[in-house]
């Protein structure tokens, strides 16, 4: 099965559908009576097609077990065609189309069983999936131009040549994959003045400043006091979410003192030194945390945002 650990939670809705086509009119008729033999066949359709999103990764082998929160089955006639239109949701960490034509397709299936009796001449035209809506994809492009980022590792070791550095470079490797411009990239000590300067000088070139290292508990670990005095604005919400997400993985994550703010316009953070920490911090706010910059350019709020 494919990983999905170092994704997040989030609303995930899928709506599919598939079409049943009879032969006469006779069957349509019998259907909207609830004259068929075998019994009501949109009832009986129906309850399987719950029974098939609910079990899908029974069936499906690479499918991910995960809780069905919501579903729902209609149905619309239109000549010798039954329409059947179900949509799932869940919150949850991987989407819900395939479970949406799971049920799609046994919900068709059942119609076909329950009817063949009365009709030979039944087919099954189409599964397809209309549209999905959440996780990372639903929140792509929320930039009109391309975002230039500035990295820099804070770190006495690795500034002295003691240690490479592999946090600064997965962070560039995740900013790469949302399309940020990396303007530079730079190793520097565990000094207050220093991160502070750097903050200052940087803050008016690049929308994004991501500091690595110096958030622990330390003597040497002083990235949040030199940051926190000069930021203009926190923002809480993304420090929540980074250490929620880390703690789910590492116990010791509780320990980091992230920070973000903003300066001007531009968005600095302060992640962890670690290579996991900084991965896993970037994986819990990209790329919803870039719509930050269609707020500061005066963007409003909507409810697709």
């Amino acid at each position: 099965m494919v990983d999905i650990t170092h994704k997040i939670t989030t609303l995930r809705t899928a709506t599919a559908q598939a079409t049943v086509t009879v032969s006469k009119p006779e069957t349509i008729e019998a259907l909207e009576k609830n004259k068929v033999p075998k019994g009501n066949v949109f009832e009986m359709a129906k309850t399987a097609g719950l029974f098939a999103v609910k079990n899908t990764h029974t069936t499906i082998p690479d499918c991910h077990p995960l809780p069905i929160e919501y579903t729902a089955v209609a149905y619309t006639i239109k000549d010798l065609s039954i329409e059947i239109e179900i949509t799932v949701k869940t919150v949850y960490k991987t989407g819900v189309e395939v479970e949406a034509m799971h049920g799609a397709s046994v919900i068709a299936l059942t119609m076909y069983d329950m009817l063949k009796p009365i009709d030979k001449g039944i087919e099954i035209n189409s599964v397809k999936l209309l549209h999905k809506k959440g996780g990372k994809s639903s929140f792509k492009d929320q930039n009109p131009s391309r975002l230039s980022a500035h990295i820099i590792v804070c770190s006495d070791s690795i500034s002295e040549g003691k240690k490479e550095d592999q946090a600064g470079k997965a962070i560039i490797s995740k900013l790469q994959n949302h399309n940020v411009q990396i303007q530079g990239y730079e190793i520097i000590p565990d000094d207050l003045e220093t991160i502070r300067s750097k903050a200052f000088q940087l803050s008016d070139t690049v929308n994004l400043l991501i500091f690595t290292g110096g958030t622990g508990l330390s003597m040497r670990d002083v990235t949040p006091e030199a940051l926190e005095p000069i930021l203009e604005r926190r923002i809480p919400g993304v420090e929540e979410a980074i250490r929620n997400y880390g703690q789910d993985r590492m116990p010791y994550a509780m320990l980091s003192r992230s920070v973000a703010g903003t300066l001007g316009n531009c968005l600095i953070l302060a992640l962890p030194g670690s290579t996991n920490g900084a991965s896993e911090s970037m994986d819990a706010v990209f790329p919803h945390l870039l719509h930050v910059f269609k707020i500061l350019r005066g963007a409003q709020h909507n409810s697709n945002d």
